[in-house]
């Protein structure tokens, strides 16, 4: 798959479990994370669209976990977009950096409420697929 967006971070103790590894919901906020910065280098403030009366909210996912991340491990997060009628569609992937273990795969879709009624925004149009 080709990426249009990657960033590096770090697993921190408290996000493993009692097994020492990363605990499955944690996968979730660097996947979320991802996509906030995605959006910040696109120009978009996720905050300022909320207070525009726009909202990006998750619809469904499917998620895979692979290879588990383990305490002060860094990985590099991932992603790829496209739009499927209302929806946007981001395929992400979480590899290890010390081998380039893939450690998890997220389909994530989103939709955007405008003043709480489903519909689409130009301004996410443009940042995310521009």
């Amino acid at each position: 798959m080709q990426y249009i967006f990657e960033t590096r971070m770090m697993v921190r103790d408290y996000e493993c479990d009692i097994e020492g590894i990363v605990n499955n919901a944690n996968y979730l906020h660097y996947a979320e994370h991802t996509r906030h910065l995605f959006l910040k280098e696109r120009g978009l403030s996720f905050a300022e669209m909320h207070r525009k009366g726009v909202d990006a909210v998750v619809a469904r996912m499917t998620l895979q976990y692979k290879t588990p991340l383990q305490c002060d491990d860094e990985f590099i997060s991932k992603l790829n977009i496209k739009k499927e009628g209302i929806k946007y569609v981001f395929y992400q992937d979480i590899f290890r950096a010390s081998d380039s273990k893939v450690c998890f795969k997220g389909v994530i879709e989103l939709v955007c409420l405008i003043n709480g009624k489903l519909g689409n925004s130009d301004e996410y149009d443009r940042a995310l697929l521009g």
